[in-house]
């Protein structure tokens, strides 16, 4: 009888112990995600006490380009030596960045430290995302969307509120500090109830690929980073840049094919859904960050919100987001279908950016909502869906990779958005007030095209009615190249292939999951 109820009760100790590790992951998640957005709110009063304003784009530049260059390391690194040490090593690394930045006496210690935080950001994603494609099997792994969008949600409307409450109550060193607590509370719950089989790989690490390609990715976020800003597009140090940067990739791709433990396989990209699901996270990405950029200018600059609830201004994309995703999830549970949620999703995200590029200096906060919400719901139908279909388009010994891939992809899709979207919005600002605003207009915008509101109220009414008509003209540029650039991410959803998601028995290859047949719609 003893026996029976032990079995009997087994499930439910899994069942817990599951749902303890993902809080775990959750808060690790939440990590990763609010950290660029509480730091952004501190900055003004980081500089003010540090000085340095000139290197003020580095203490951002060094967490992404370190970010985005260790993603793949990690992923690769769990798949060889086991996924629960390589997580736990990279939050202990992102917590001695975090504390150490609080330390900072000078702008150059936080940009170094800001560098060693972004090292172990890379591994926070990418582990929460392939840990849960270990432990859960695509099919039951939807149920899970909405938690992951919820904190996603959750950060991007919370961050600049909390960093903000932080900064003015306790300092700018709380705005690193606050990531220990969390941190420590994230380790202790992994360390004690996450149990998954140590590995050991005989075969060396490719260290010749990771130089190559993080040389090839730094060249990248750089060129997005300072093109147009720092340096005009055509100087000879952008250009050395892409020259660097291609050069690198080239020889990364060449070497790949020869290295005994590629960091990236290449095999995974014989995979079609793999293929298509890395482009769409690229539009998703591009897309993404740059309406988070531009929507709160337009809001604070048009319609005249107030800056200290800008994180609210997103509400109506980010909740729609998030109701979705929980039902793209609940659905994909049940069915075990997902081919409807890409092109869907593609087909909204498509429609609410041209909607966002239709706003001008009369459009209402309310239609401007509806708008944002048609986007959201296009988002919530990508976001996850594009992880699930990636991973289920592999075998188990690459799920780290698969996930990093499609980690680094929606990264360097984000980078890409925001620079291009940003310079297009730019320009058109800087056209448009010369045009409209006449000398005084263009002295306004020759530094920068996005003013704050303490700016903008000194400003004359015809120059501040010029700048808003600006401001208006160029985020219906940014946004309609946006839904232009959507287009690819609806070409690549219809080719979607929808393979059956695998269960939780073994994986026998990437795309014949057995023992259901393949479906194709």
């Amino acid at each position: 009888m003893a026996d029976t109820q032990t079995v009997e009760t087994e499930p439910d100790k899994k069942q817990r112990s599951v749902r303890v590790v993902l809080l775990a992951l959750m808060i690790t998640m939440m990590l990763a995600m609010l950290d660029n957005m509480i730091v952004g709110t501190a900055m003004p009063t980081i500089v003010g006490e540090l000085g340095g304003l000139e290197h003020l784009s580095w203490v951002v530049t060094a967490y992404t380009l370190a970010t985005a260059a260790a993603t793949p390391l990690w992923g690769k690194l769990g798949d060889m030596y086991g996924r629960k040490g390589v997580f736990m090593t990279s939050i202990v690394l992102f917590l001695i960045g975090s504390a150490l930045s609080g330390m900072a006496q000078d702008m150059g210690q936080l940009i170094g430290f800001r560098a060693v935080q972004g090292l172990g950001a890379g591994g926070l994603m990418v582990g929460v995302m392939a840990i849960i494609g270990d432990l859960i099997p695509p099919r039951e792994r939807g149920k899970y969307q909405g938690m992951m969008a919820g904190v996603m949600a959750l950060a991007m409307i919370g961050g600049p509120l909390v960093g903000g409450t932080i900064t003015d109550n306790w300092g700018w060193r709380w705005s690193f500090y606050i990531n220990l607590p969390l941190g420590v509370v994230a380790l202790g719950l992994i360390s004690v109830v996450l149990h998954l089989p140590a590995k050991r790989a005989q075969a060396r690490i490719d260290y010749l690929g990771a130089a190559l390609l993080t040389v090839g990715i730094t060249s990248i976020v750089l060129v997005t980073t300072w093109g147009g800003t720092e340096y005009a597009w055509t100087s000879a140090r952008i250009m050395e840049l892409i020259g660097i940067g291609v050069a690198a990739l080239v020889g990364f791709v060449f070497w790949q094919t020869k290295a005994a433990e590629p960091v990236v396989p290449l095999h995974i990209f014989r995979s079609r859904n793999f293929t298509l699901m890395s482009i769409i996270g690229f539009i998703t990405g591009f897309v993404m960050f740059g309406a988070t950029l531009f929507l709160p200018l337009y809001q604070q600059s048009v319609q005249g919100a107030s800056a200290t609830n800008s994180g609210l201004l997103l509400l109506p994309m980010l909740g729609a987001m998030l109701v979705t995703s929980m039902v793209a999830g609940r659905v994909t549970t049940n069915s075990g279908r997902y081919y409807v949620f890409p092109v869907v999703g593609s087909v909204l995200m498509v429609v609410g950016l041209y909607l966002l590029s239709t706003m001008d200096t009369g459009t209402s906060r309310l239609t401007s909502g509806i708008f944002m919400a048609v986007v959201g719901l296009g988002m919530g139908c990508l976001m996850q869906i594009t992880m699930l279909v990636a991973q289920n388009s592999v075998e188990m010994k690459d799920m780290g990779v698969a996930s990093s891939s499609t980690t680094l992809f929606r990264t360097l899709g984000s980078s890409f958005g925001v620079a291009i979207m940003g310079a297009l919005f730019n320009h058109r600002v800087q056209d448009t007030m010369a045009e409209r605003g006449g000398e005084l207009g263009s002295k306004v915008t020759e530094q920068s095209a996005q003013l704050d509101a303490k700016s903008l109220e000194k400003l004359p009414d015809a120059v501040r009615e010029a700048y808003q008509y600006a401001v208006s003209a160029g985020t219906h540029s940014a946004f309609l190249l946006g839904s232009i650039v959507a287009v690819v991410a609806l070409v690549a959803a219809v080719f979607v292939k929808e393979v059956p998601l695998k269960g939780a028995g073994p994986q026998k290859s990437a795309d014949d999951p057995a023992p259901a047949p393949l479906v194709e719609v």
